[in-house]
């Protein structure tokens, strides 16, 4: 892993390509906090957050890091989730949505992770009419953003001469 924005491009990209319906995909910033005072997004939305949980030394300013990635699920709904409810079946689409991103995330390995694995997942308060979801993964992966960076080039003016080889069989 070189980039930490080829690591959300390429979670955004997984989430785009296999979970139907999502209509925005972001980097968690509390948004659905600040609704009034934020772009607006569309619902569902996913909204990815990075922490580390552990770093270690694997050479020369490169880490060997255990990533803990937050998904964030917003669903916004005014629909009946009780049972009985005419609407019910509409109103729990987004455990659905939460499957689906359960199914690509958990046990996947990419470019830029291996290992992910599903740590937690638990309701947060919004306060409003939408179903916030927190679902807690752990990944592991290579730091090498400290490093040098090495540059490909090419030799001039080399040249290779031919030297005679004996082989002396005993």
């Amino acid at each position: 892993m070189q980039d930490w924005t080829e690591l959300y491009k390429e979670l955004a990209e997984k989430i785009k390509s296999n979970v139907k319906g999502v209509k925005w995909i972001d980097l968690w910033n509390s948004q659905v906090y600040n609704l009034e005072g934020e772009h607006p997004f569309p619902a569902p939305a996913v909204f990815l957050a990075f922490r580390s949980n552990r770093m270690d030394d694997a050479g020369l300013k490169v880490q060997k890091v255990e990533l803990q990635v937050d998904v964030f699920l917003f669903y916004e709904t005014f629909l009946d989730t009780y049972h009985g409810a005419y609407n019910q079946e509409q109103a729990l689409e987004f455990l659905e949505t939460l499957s689906q991103l359960n199914r690509i995330f958990h046990g996947s390995d990419g470019k830029s992770y291996s290992s992910m694995r599903r740590l937690s997942f638990s309701p947060v308060d919004t306060g409003g009419a939408g179903n916030l979801y927190s679902v807690t993964y752990s990944c592991q992966l290579m730091d090498y953003s400290a490093a040098d960076e090495i540059e490909e080039g090419t030799f001039s003016d080399l040249t290779i001469e031919p030297k005679e080889v004996f082989i002396v069989e005993t």
